[in-house]
């Protein structure tokens, strides 16, 4: 077995793991798969989902990397999936970055994360995999879709410009999941997530999204002294925002217990403008210079807010962390795992559960 993908040890990602052994506790005589294959379980959502189902007895996880395991390439998912011989896939790998990334990527985008998706499914029916979970996006529902976005409402209409290739390929996985269920009979699920947030984001100002952003505008903007940070947009544009951890917990209990075939949004239910979100930031980042909007930079989608009465109902999942809260978690975490070696900002650290 490549050694990318063996079922050893994984490093903790906090020194007590009483979250993660509460939010399992339900799933541990009942989880019902015992090898899960989780792409993209090296990154941002994909650490705390790993983190959690390693916390079973007898459920063996597998992590492909992609030094390792190309995945557009259908040889390398064959070869994957041949080694790992997977019960339940939990796709979670995207090609992804904020509204810059999207702009300047959008035929990367669109090829790869349709790519990913197609092959991944095609070659989980013909490996037998009993379930397969798809991550999709909130991106993928139309630019002017009413609040709150009910899943009726993702085929009516195009999506917000600089979403669309990236929202659209991810949608094809529904399309695909929904008419192989109805062909062969291929157990697979479509999540929407919101826009997620928390502790081990991408905090690259190049590609990350809009709160890891402006958390390091500010903080580093207060540490330099600087009168004032800029921001995208105009600030009237609204989003819902989920904190990674939550949304793991969202995606594990559809795991275990949602086979339909309708899509289901993954959320809180509540939206920020962002205008908003930017001084609950800077308060809690303690800058007190002036928000300089960049009005002529887009807003991306005028407004976001989930229904999210699908998933209580389906699955039982209830959003449990407050925005502010999350937001106080995320600003700490990111403070106190800098290391600064000259102009030269890592992350390091653990990552809390």
């Amino acid at each position: 077995m490549s050694p990318a993908i063996a079922a050893g040890s994984f490093h903790s990602l906090d020194s007590s793991l009483i979250t993660v052994l509460a939010t399992m506790e339900k799933f541990s005589e009942s989880f019902p798969y015992k090898r899960v294959v989780v792409t993209g379980g090296a990154g941002f959502l994909g650490r705390f989902i790993v983190e959690r189902l390693r916390t079973l007895a007898e459920v063996e996880v597998f992590v492909p990397r992609s030094a390792d395991f190309n995945l557009i390439e259908a040889t390398d998912i064959k070869r994957l999936f041949a080694e790992t011989r997977p019960d339940l896939v939990i796709h979670l790998a995207a090609v992804v970055g904020g509204i810059g990334a999207n702009k300047k990527n959008p035929g990367k985008f669109f090829y790869e994360n349709l790519v990913m998706g197609v092959q991944l499914i095609e070659q989980a029916r013909l490996h037998d995999v009993k379930k397969f979970v798809a991550a999709g996006t909130v991106c993928a529902y139309p630019k002017f879709t009413p609040t709150p976005f009910r899943e009726e409402d993702l085929w009516n209409g195009y999506p917000e410009e600089t979403n669309a290739p990236y929202g659209l390929a991810k949608k094809m996985m529904l399309v695909q999941s929904q008419s192989y269920r109805e062909q062969y009979g291929f157990n697979s699920i479509f999540l929407l997530p919101a826009n997620l947030y928390g502790p081990g984001d991408n905090f690259d100002l190049e590609t990350s999204h809009v709160i890891p952003a402006l958390i390091r505008k500010c903080i580093e903007a207060r540490e330099a002294g600087a009168p004032f940070v800029e921001a995208w947009g105009t600030g009237n544009a609204s989003r819902e925002f989920l904190y990674v951890t939550d949304c793991a917990d969202g995606i594990l209990s559809a795991a275990a217990q949602y086979n339909e075939s309708e899509p289901v949004n993954i959320g809180t239910g509540s939206e920020i403008k962002i205008s908003e979100l930017v001084q609950v930031i800077a308060r809690l980042t303690r800058f007190k210079g002036e928000i300089r909007w960049q009005s002529e930079r887009p807003d991306g989608q005028p407004r976001r807010r989930l229904d999210v009465s699908r998933a209580r109902e389906k699955f039982g999942f209830q959003a449990q962390v407050p925005l502010e809260e999350g937001l106080r978690r995320t600003v700490e975490w990111y403070e106190t795992t800098r290391a600064v070696t000259g102009n030269q900002r890592e992350l390091l650290g653990s990552l809390p559960s």
